[in-house]
């Protein structure tokens, strides 16, 4: 972990919000439809809510119809996965490779050129947009 992120649970209450902490330190989902960067199209680049490290760039970016910002793709050395078997069957959870925090889920149902859709928490991003 970066020298400049929390080490500790309270530091991580202190810098995130009640429901980014839900989301980026416990795991859990935001309601769909919820975030605000559903509706985000500008070009820019979307971070790390938790550490501003950068995960995706925005043509990256589609409509996928699920409630959650969705992208086919991720920036090198963005994320870490794991196994999450929470609804009794295997999914793959992603997690920023910076800070640790909870994005979502990737599945293998998504456009080409990848054919994955990294179904992400709007709460646990932060769009950056391009400078002009």
């Amino acid at each position: 972990m970066a020298d400049d992120l929390p080490r500790d649970d309270a530091a991580w209450r202190t810098r995130l919000t009640p429901e980014q902490y839900r989301v980026l330190r416990q795991e859990a989902t935001e309601r769909p439809g919820s975030s605000p960067l559903n509706d985000e199209w500008r070009p820019g680049t979307y971070v790390c809510a938790g550490c501003g490290h950068p995960l995706y760039r925005a043509e990256t970016k589609f409509d996928a119809h699920c409630g959650w910002p969705s992208f086919h793709d991720a920036l090198p050395g963005a994320f870490e996965t794991k196994t999450d078997y929470l609804l009794r069957y295997p999914r793959t959870e992603f997690h920023c490779a910076r800070c640790g925090s909870h994005h979502g889920h990737v599945f293998d149902d998504g456009p080409e050129p990848t054919g994955l859709r990294y179904c992400s928490n709007g709460i646990a991003l932060r769009f950056v947009p391009d400078e002009d």
